[in-house]
């Protein structure tokens, strides 16, 4: 699964870098998460009331956090693809997960 995922969000940034002339060098894919991890912890600060909400609203903010974590996964998956991390083998090891186990 995590490999079609890794597939779209490659197609969907090369699309962007190459429409707005960003040089992807392996920098940064590492930059990128720090970027996106400063922007999810921003707006989290904001709905816990540690930031100004520059009047927007809770659902709103609720919105823009799940936008910033959809982003920081994906630059997650790119930074993986871009290092040769075979992330479904490193879940299934590091998390002790077992694709035989049924989850209903």
């Amino acid at each position: 699964m995590i490999s079609i995922l890794e597939k779209q969000f490659e197609r969907a940034s090369a699309a962007y870098a190459a429409a707005n002339g960003v040089e992807r060098d392996p920098d940064w894919f590492v930059l990128k998460l720090v970027e996106e991890m400063g922007e999810l912890t921003q707006v989290w600060n904001k709905l816990q009331g540690r930031g100004r909400r520059h009047g927007r609203s809770e659902e709103e903010l609720k919105q823009a956090l799940a936008d910033e974590t959809a982003d920081l996964f994906g630059h997650v998956l790119l930074f993986a693809g871009q290092n040769g991390v075979d992330l479904d083998a490193a879940i299934l090891r590091k998390w002790r997960f077992h694709p035989d186990e049924n989850d209903a």
